[in-house]
């Protein structure tokens, strides 16, 4: 491919999004010639193939600047780049109107990958306009989901590709089997959650239900993340005295071990794209209850044939499948079987390729 690639990924956080950034820009690296990295974020170059050119600022200090910042200083650099070289395809690898903006203003192809559903997006109306005529200025648009596929066209009245988060089954076995520390202290019920801590993924919602449990059976909860409402989730375990059985861990770098030691995933987000999360689970044997979000987790679940599901929100009904997990042993192995066993349609080779081809099809018109 004779033609410049720049992925443009402003905010490296190490979330699921970046384990699909991880993936793609290595596969794609070794097929493209001249692959680059728009970002302004550092921290994590030593996980990208040394064939990728990181396109960035030389100070440490930008890393430190807020989100919104650093999109406005990555728009820049795009710009210096398209002047550059205008024999340029732009492939934004989170949904972004004013990077679609740029490129279409200089005539640049642009792909636009969405990785959360609609339902997250801006509820201003005005917003919403705005999303709804510029998304369709792309090129191409992918998402991670054909839920996501429905609701886009539904929301938005935009026609999108869907490509599966890649999963490396294999690598994810193989990383958790290396050493961590012991997160669970006793033989109780053990569960995990992990997800940043923003009002997306409703932690509260759990935290409900251990509350409304705590006096019922004997659990264990580590739940592992950061983000900005991480103080109000420690006040509500303090104040409902449940630190007994609740912790709130930082991220780690490799969650598979923490993983392997629970017996219980619990997903409580109230929108989604595909999160990975859900996949790493049940590719580490562990069942699955998760909110029933728009879309995602009831994709991945098979829409409750493969692990349990409950109205977003709903603590009450959160509560009764943690009963029932412990009750229904036989159910819950047929489930998780029947769930593992459908894990083919995220395999790894399968969708890099469909990436591979997404950029050689806009290249090509």
């Amino acid at each position: 491919m004779k033609k410049k690639i720049i992925i443009f990924m402003p905010s490296i956080e190490g979330g699921g999004v970046e384990k699909n950034l991880f993936l793609v820009c290595n596969y794609l690296s070794e097929k493209i010639r001249d692959l680059r990295l728009i970002t302004i974020s550092k921290k994590y170059k030593k996980k990208f193939n040394k064939s990728i050119k990181f396109i960035t600022l030389s100070s440490n200090f930008w890393d430190k600047l807020s989100r919104r910042s650093k999109y406005v200083l990555a728009l820049i650099l795009l710009l210096k780049e398209i002047l550059k070289d205008r024999n340029t395809i732009v492939f934004s690898f989170q949904a972004n109107i004013y990077c679609i903006i740029l490129c279409k203003l200089f005539f640049i192809k642009v792909i636009s990958r969405s990785n959360s559903a609609p339902v997250g997006w801006s509820k201003n109306p005005f917003k919403r306009f705005i999303f709804k005529i510029f998304l369709n200025l792309a090129d191409k648009i992918m998402v991670n989901s054909y839920e996501f596929k429905k609701e886009l066209r539904k929301e938005f009245n935009v026609n999108s590709l869907c490509i599966y988060n890649p999963l490396n089954k294999k690598e994810i076995i193989k990383k958790s089997k290396n050493k961590s520390e012991k997160i669970f202290k006793t033989n109780n019920l053990k569960i995990i959650n992990i997800g940043r801590f923003t009002d997306q993924k409703d932690q509260l919602t759990l935290l409900k239900a251990l509350n409304f449990l705590k006096n019922k059976i004997k659990f264990e909860v580590v739940i592992i993340g950061k983000g900005v409402l991480k103080k109000k989730l420690f006040n509500y375990i303090t104040e409902n005295n449940l630190n007994k059985f609740v912790k709130l861990k930082n991220f780690a770098n490799n969650p598979f071990p923490l993983i392997k030691q629970a017996d219980l995933f619990i997903l409580s987000s109230k929108y989604e794209g595909l999160p990975n999360v859900l996949l790493e689970s049940l590719v580490l044997n562990k069942y699955v209850i998760s909110s029933k979000c728009r879309t995602g987790p009831k994709e991945i679940l098979l829409d409750g044939k493969g692990g349990d599901l409950f109205k977003v929100g709903d603590y009450k009904k959160l509560s009764k499948l943690i009963i029932n997990f412990n009750l229904r042993k036989k159910i819950n192995n047929k489930k998780l079987k029947y769930a593992k066993d459908h894990l083919y349609r995220f395999d790894y080779n399968i969708n890099l390729k469909k990436y591979l081809n997404l950029v050689n099809s806009v290249s090509k018109v």
